[in-house]
């Protein structure tokens, strides 16, 4: 999530964060869960036992007669409620000139109507090109239904928006922090983090990426700091994902049930769930967390596929706060032989955070557990790959903020195929990075680790 707010609204939020005595809810120990028969859904509706378990053979590692799928996808079908679905067609797409020019394809090409959900909508010239473009199909008879949060979008004015209410678009404002708009139930502290683009129900994007012209740059091309620049023009590395199939009916209901909790008006009659044939191989499930859950089903869902690997965990995340159910989580893995790596940034938007996620450092390269820190782009990404054959992209940074009171969206993909693509992506990350081994961490400079000590007493609250 993008820190990019003005001071009145950081006192703000610190001040409310730091009354807040809330704790992180408890996850229930995984391994007691009893497994089930995992499901799979298609086009059509949910496969038989024995269609399910065709399909999940072909995922499992070849190298390996182990049952790593079977058994936390029992678990995690039991967590989360939603569905595996077959037929999907996924796309991966890094960083933001990938990502907004197949989102600006597939609105050009929209019939019936666009669901966005977004946490940062700028007013840049990269939020006026989506506006615009949002604008011109609504006039051309597609319904566009638009949710922004409030704090993220606290520097975007109101009357940015007017255009497209004038042209007929629903535009609601997820909790808003001005008093005189606020709703039942309202609570500043519970925020949209979610980032999400749906086209006549067909296609789904979600991942990292706000609506900002921070991404207007690729993260991988040849970076030369001017001297004495400062880090505002530094290229963003973030991942979002393309969905084609029968999957993005369940992200169609996370937006639908979002913009009804938050009372927004009646959404126009159109084809928000059209019956979708198989596009692609991928399986998919799409996993939602909100603070009203009795604890975040995306974290859930991460802690029981880390103690079900059995050869690597690939992790990279932006904000990188764990608690200490996940630190054990990682730990215990490298104990199990698991190769478990973490690519996490060396220049952010928020020094604070930073400071925070570099605290648990001495404890994880202790565990055995690898940390690389991405140079030269402000890592933004939140990706998991596990053994291979279960990736996650998704809006969820490894923080409380984000397990207790965001609301977050994921995609959990099943395949060695796409699994693959993300090998590849992980590894490009990797020789970008640069590698912090536990002998030079601990001759870092005592100034660093008296700030990582202060940021450290905050990590719940960041």
């Amino acid at each position: 999530m993008s820190k990019k707010i003005n001071s009145l609204a950081v006192l703000l939020t610190v001040f409310l964060l730091s009354a807040c005595s809330s704790l992180p809810r408890i996850v229930p120990d995984m391994d007691s869960q009893s497994a089930k028969t995992i499901q799979i859904k298609g086009g059509r509706g949910i496969l038989t036992a024995q269609q399910s378990q065709t399909i999940l053979d072909k995922f499992k590692n070849s190298n390996s007669d182990n049952l790593v799928l079977e058994k936390h996808l029992a678990v995690e079908q039991a967590i989360t409620g939603s569905p595996l679905v077959a037929g999907n067609k996924v796309t991966l797409l890094v960083d933001g000139p990938a990502t907004y020019a197949s989102m600006f394809a597939a609105i050009r090409e929209a019939r019936d109507h666009i669901n966005m959900e977004t946490y940062i909508f700028e007013d840049d010239a990269t939020g006026k090109q989506f506006s615009d473009l949002l604008v011109d199909k609504q006039k051309q008879g597609v319904q566009v239904n638009l949710i922004y949060d409030s704090v993220g979008t606290l520097n975007t004015s109101r009357e940015f928006f007017q255009p497209l209410l004038d042209a007929g678009a629903q535009v609601l404002e997820f909790n808003p922090v001005n008093p005189a708009l606020v709703r039942k139930g309202w609570e500043v502290n519970q925020r949209d983090h979610r980032k999400l683009l749906i086209i006549d129900g067909k296609i789904a994007f979600v991942g990292g990426i706000n609506i900002s012209s921070v991404y207007s740059s690729g993260s991988f091309r040849k970076f030369r700091r001017a001297p004495q620049a400062d880090d505002s023009d530094i290229p963003w590395r973030d991942t979002q994902v393309r969905m084609d199939g029968p999957v993005v009916s369940e992200f169609q209901k996370l937006f639908i049930t979002t913009w009804e909790k938050q009372k927004g008006p009646t959404l126009a009659s159109k084809n928000y769930y059209p019956t979708i044939a198989s596009q692609g191989p991928d399986i998919v499930r799409a996993i939602g967390s909100t603070p009203d859950d009795p604890y975040s089903l995306i974290y859930a869902t991460l802690i029981s596929a880390i103690q079900h690997a059995e050869a690597k965990v690939y992790l990279t995340n932006a904000y990188f706060i764990p608690d200490p159910q996940l630190r054990e989580a990682l730990k215990d893995a490298v104990k199990r032989g698991v190769d478990v790596r973490l690519v996490l940034p060396s220049k952010t938007d928020s020094a604070l955070v930073l400071y925070a996620s570099r605290s648990f450092y001495s404890e994880l390269l202790t565990g055995g557990v690898k940390i690389y820190e991405r140079q030269d782009a402000l890592l933004h990404s939140k990706t998991v790959l596990i053994d291979g054959v279960w990736s996650t992209i998704g809006s969820t940074n490894l923080d409380w903020r984000s397990f207790v009171y965001n609301q977050e969206i994921n995609a959990v993909i099943l395949g060695q195929q796409f699994g693959n693509q993300m090998q590849v992506m992980f590894d490009r990350d990797l020789s970008a990075s640069k590698e912090i081994t536990l002998e030079d961490w601990q001759q870092r400079p005592m100034t660093d680790q008296l700030k990582e000590f202060g940021a450290g007493l905050w990590a719940r609250w960041l």
